[in-house]
C-alpha cells in the first residue's frame, strides 16, 4: 500500500483517533445535568422512540429503557465517554469499535427520520467497520504497546 506522509496503518490510526474524538465530542456537548437529573435526554429519545413507524421499536424502548431512565441515562453517557477514551488511546480497541458500531446501529434505528443525524451515525459506524477489519490499533495503541490483540 502506498500512502502519502504515514504510513496506511498510521492513517488507520488517524481515523480511529479521529472516531475517538467524535465520540468524545458527542460525551462533551452533552447537557449532564439534564440528562441525569431531569431525564431530559431520555425523556426525548422515548418522544422520537413512540412516533416510530416500526412497532419493534415502540415496543422494545418501551420495555428495555422507560422502565429505567435513570440507568439508561448514566449508560449512555458513559459509554460515549468510554468510546472516546478508549479509541483515542487504542485501549480495549476491538471492543470499542464493536460496542460503538452497535451504539450507532441503535442510534440509527431509533432515529431513522432524522436525516440530520442519520449522516453522523452512518459515517460513524463505516469509520467503526474499517476500523476494525483493518485492525487500526496496530499502530499508535495503548493495545499495541501491551501487545494485545496481535
Amino acid at each position: 500500500m502506498q500512502t502519502i506522509w504515514l504510513s496506511g496503518a498510521e492513517w488507520l490510526a488517524v481515523l480511529r483517533i479521529g472516531l475517538g474524538l467524535w465520540w468524545l465530542e458527542s460525551w462533551r456537548h452533552k447537557d449532564k445535568k439534564g440528562w441525569f437529573e431531569r431525564g431530559t435526554g431520555i425523556a426525548w429519545a422515548a418522544d422520537v422512540a413512540g412516533k416510530h413507524r416500526w412497532s419493534v421499536v415502540r415496543t422494545g424502548f418501551r420495555r428495555v429503557v422507560e422502565p429505567r431512565p435513570k440507568a439508561m441515562a448514566y449508560l449512555v453517557i458513559y459509554a460515549e465517554l468510554a468510546l472516546g477514551l478508549g479509541l483515542v488511546t487504542g485501549f480495549l480497541t476491538p471492543v470499542a469499535l464493536v460496542a460503538g458500531l452497535l451504539l450507532n446501529l441503535l442510534y440509527l434505528v431509533l432515529m431513522i427520520h432524522d436525516w440530520a443525524e442519520q449522516g453522523q451515525n452512518a459515517m460513524m459506524a463505516l469509520i467503526s467497520l474499517v476500523a476494525l477489519f483493518a485492525m487500526a490499533w496496530q499502530t499508535w495503541s495503548l493495545d499495541s504497546a501491551l501487545g494485545l490483540f496481535p
